[in-house]
């Protein structure tokens, strides 16, 4: 019994070895927090009496909020001083520490020495695959996550010219990836599974295809397409179809418009694409279900010199971000007729302005040339996305979500240095 002692603070270690206490007594002490697990070596402990005692019921409470719902013990009523939503209620009423007492972080978890400019992700036989864009040492490099290890190792290599895209695309049991080139012309390889690589599948015209800037795969009806944006004058961003044999031109989108970006989108239920030009503003285009092809729509106005859009959704709102080198970029809200811009994030030199999320937190990583780029967290009360962190990567051209073994990473692609991988880190503040 340790009643009416003027106690303010308890060692860790106070109570350590004593396996036989069966009544222990704080009453009426000045405690306002308790050191994580005290009572962790008291395995005979029948009552424990906390009464006269106000606690900070904050994120150092988190144990004892915790071990109150699992302990055998008799426990007085624990009464809080603070936070103010919480003075005179007791700490068992509390709803959940949760979202107080976690917070997040990323932090290196790999180096790959070599540049890049795209990563794409996919998932094979319970297995999940990277494929990245090295135009430097003209390879798409496949990597592999590796369940013993706990990183990411090779398994193929797709040799090219001048490679600046590397996407793949799964139908049924088989696995494709489109390698767009900006020299000796765009092809598809397939995973032969007697090989063990991918092999050359198919070429992709060089007429319609002559300097790729992005591929969007995407499935309308229950068929697979994937799009080709072209920033040539001499190219055309053309929509390809798999037909059960092959991939096929099916649709020319427009011509003479230097295409950087394409995003497919669902917007009120209806298909869309949005490319995004160096010579005009983003134009939207709609899927015609009579006609089966996309045709102009609409446009995002006073939009001029985007590089890229990028489209999430969060909370049942559907969102756009817009790349912008010169100028600011652009984060903007549909609301149910256009959309209108709800924040501009300073981005000179910006190549890339990349939504992602993990475990329902929203993040944006902006890429910039000439300073660390920034990764932006959503805040759900002032409804805007405020500056985490800052990371140095050398050019930074793409941002790339990867889930595997519950772990989150994201691969940060650099055209001057190491692609480096974070992994999302979950930090319990208590």
């Amino acid at each position: 019994f340790i009643e009416g002692n003027k106690i303010e603070t308890i060692s860790r270690n106070a109570f350590r070895g004593l396996r036989d206490l069966t009544h222990l007594s704080l009453a009426n002490n000045h405690l306002k927090a308790l050191p994580r697990d005290v009572f962790s070596d008291l395995d005979s402990l029948i009552e424990l009496d906390l009464r006269g005692n106000k606690f900070e019921c904050d994120c150092k409470a988190k144990w004892l909020f915790l071990w109150l719902k699992m302990t055998n013990s008799t426990v007085s009523d624990v009464l809080c001083i603070g936070p103010a939503e919480y003075q005179d209620k007791k700490l068992n009423d509390v709803t959940s520490f949760d979202n107080e007492c976690t917070t997040t972080d990323f932090v290196v978890h790999q180096i790959l020495p070599y540049q890049s400019v795209s990563v794409d992700t996919f998932n094979s036989k319970n297995d999940v695959f990277v494929a990245i864009a090295q135009p430097s040492m003209e390879n798409c490099m496949v990597l592999e996550w590796d369940h013993i290890e706990m990183n990411f190792r090779s398994y193929d290599n797709i040799t090219g010219q001048s490679i600046v895209g590397c996407k793949a695309i799964l139908v049924g049991d088989q696995v494709f990836v489109v390698v767009a080139q900006l020299f000796g012309g765009s092809h598809i390889y397939k995973y032969d599974e007697s090989w063990t690589k991918f092999v050359k599948f198919q070429d992709i015209e060089v007429s319609r295809i002559s300097k790729p800037n992005d591929i969007e795969l995407f499935e309308i009806d229950s068929e697979m397409f994937f799009v080709i944006a072209d920033s040539s004058k001499a190219g055309l961003s053309t929509v390809y179809k798999w037909n059960n044999k092959g991939f096929y031109s099916y649709q020319s989108l427009h011509e003479w418009f230097r295409d950087t970006d394409a995003e497919f989108l669902d917007i009120d239920g209806k298909s869309h694409l949005i490319l995004s030009s160096r010579s005009q503003v983003p134009i939207i285009l709609q899927w015609n279900k009579v006609s089966k092809k996309f045709v102009p729509h609409s446009e995002i106005p006073n939009m001029e010199d985007v590089l890229a859009v990028k489209s999430f959704r969060m909370q049942d709102n559907l969102y756009l971000t817009l790349t912008r080198f010169i100028g600011d970029s652009r984060v903007m809200k549909w609301n149910n007729k256009q959309f209108v811009e709800i924040q501009a994030l300073p981005s000179r030199g910006a190549m890339t302005l990349q939504p992602f999320s993990f475990k329902n937190n929203y993040y944006l990583a902006l890429g910039s040339d000439y300073t660390f780029s920034q990764i932006y967290q959503w805040d759900g009360e002032k409804k805007i996305f405020r500056l985490f962190k800052e990371i140095y990567v050398q050019a930074p051209r793409s941002f790339t979500a990867v889930s595997t073994d519950r772990r989150d990473f994201f691969f940060a692609s650099s055209f001057k240095g190491n692609t480096q991988i974070f992994e999302h880190i979950i930090i319990d503040l208590s």
